[in-house]
């Protein structure tokens, strides 16, 4: 924790800059969130509750599809197009708060909300492709170094959701969401600013040239996990991503749809049972402690463990805790179950972020990280409409998540091992 605020105070390095781009970007989020959820969420009746949700959760999926065929090229090809993306994106959503706090009830609220998406997915996408930079920019560039500047921003992002919520919600109950919305204006406007000072990226022609010939140490490592005679064709869409990635992937995408399964389990669980909205307050606190333990542990655990090591032990943590809690049974103790999803999810996202930083070239980066994210918001997507459609009791529902962590994880080892040895079929 004391790295992420040293690294946010020191502003003149690379990370620093992206560092302070990043909180006040979160924190801008952090109040759309909230204004939003004052007008689409907090007063709705238990009979439009189903419908809502899936409403939200396709709202949510939607800004995918314009943001990953379109954004990964344009990062990925023009020179300072990652600097260039996050200012503009920005300042118009400075913009679009100012124009959805005056039409907060009216017919523009969901088209709004639909482009305020977009353009957080945007900067979102071009983050991803932002870490390498500012990492070789800085003087101690090493294995470890993604992984621990991903949990940095990760860290730095979720005290800032914290952080920025509580005014939110002041100003909420007392000015009502519109002022939400006009301070989350004020935000953006500071944010397009900060962002000005980003470090410029590289052209994709230029990229790739200095991409033919990568680091010693990362040669070393594919020589170890990747013949490159081996047919790619078996092992993911893109014939020329490094099958590293596409396991750590389908493990990525197993735990993000669990933190999406288990969101909407608790929630339609509890409301059927008639449990005191307290009890999901509860759960939601205990997921959110174990994101902080997460990626406050991420630098410590990558001292000790490779970035494959850490979704290992992320996707049998909760097997285990699914199984545990399955068979103890009870409310209460759902909150244990939350809270090791929680650390998972948080630690293994830095992970994979590395791992894509480490094994796709700068000039694809943009592309890559615009579709993973697109998979990974589908699979959570998906793993949220599994409750709200199907009535599963707790107890099934932590079974559920034990099974298919645990085969999960099962193939993940099998398949890295297999990679390892260089078994891998055609």
């Amino acid at each position: 924790m004391r790295d992420a605020f040293a690294a946010l105070l020191d502003q003149k390095t690379p990370f620093g800059r992206l560092a302070l781009t990043h909180v006040v970007l979160t924190a801008g989020d952090a109040l759309l969130t909230v204004s939003l959820a004052s007008s689409l969420f907090f007063k709705v009746s238990t009979n439009e509750a189903r419908g809502k949700v899936i409403l939200y959760l396709l709202l949510t999926m939607a800004p995918f599809a314009v943001v990953a065929p379109l954004l990964g090229p344009i990062i990925d090809r023009s020179r300072g197009a990652r600097r260039a993306t996050v200012v503009v994106s920005t300042a118009c959503r400075a913009a679009v708060s100012l124009v959805l706090a005056n039409d907060l009830q009216g017919p523009l609220l969901y088209p709004l909300a639909f482009i305020m998406l977009v353009l957080s997915k945007v900067y979102l996408v071009t983050k991803g492709s932002l870490v390498p930079l500012v990492v070789a920019a800085s003087e101690r560039p090493g294995g470890d170094e993604l992984a621990a500047a991903n949990a940095r921003l990760g860290l730095l992002s979720t005290l800032t959701s914290l952080a920025a919520s509580i005014p939110a919600i002041g100003v909420l109950e007392l000015l009502g969401g519109s002022w939400v919305l006009r301070l989350d204006m004020v935000v953006f406007i500071v944010g397009t600013v900060v962002a000005v000072r980003l470090p410029v990226g590289r052209s994709g022609r230029a990229a790739r040239r200095e991409d033919d010939t990568p680091p010693a140490s990362v040669v070393a490592d594919a020589q170890d996990a990747w013949d490159e005679e081996t047919p790619l064709g078996a092992l993911g869409p893109r014939a020329n991503t490094h099958p590293e990635v596409i396991l750590a992937l389908s493990a990525m995408s197993i735990l993000r749809g669990m933190v999406g399964f288990v969101t909407f389990l608790l929630a339609f669980s509890l409301h059927r049972n008639g449990n005191a909205p307290g009890w999901y307050g509860f759960m939601l606190a205990s997921s959110l402690a174990g994101a902080l333990v997460g990626v406050v542990a991420v630098p410590r655990v990558r001292k000790v463990l490779s970035e494959p090591a850490m979704l290992a032990v992320s996707i049998w943590s909760v097997a285990l805790a699914g199984a545990l809690v399955g068979f103890v049974g009870g409310i209460a103790i759902q909150a244990l179950l939350a809270f090791v999803i929680g650390v998972a999810s948080a630690a293994s996202k830095p992970a994979f972020d590395a791992l894509v930083q480490r094994y796709v070239p700068t000039a694809a980066q943009g592309r890559a990280f615009a579709r993973f994210e697109t998979r990974l918001q589908l699979v959570w997507v998906i793993g949220a409409f599994l409750p709200v459609v199907v009535n599963l009791p707790l107890v099934a529902g932590d079974v559920v998540i034990a099974a298919v962590a645990a085969v999960t994880g099962l193939s993940y080892l099998t398949s890295r091992r297999a990679l390892r040895h260089r078994w891998v079929a055609p």
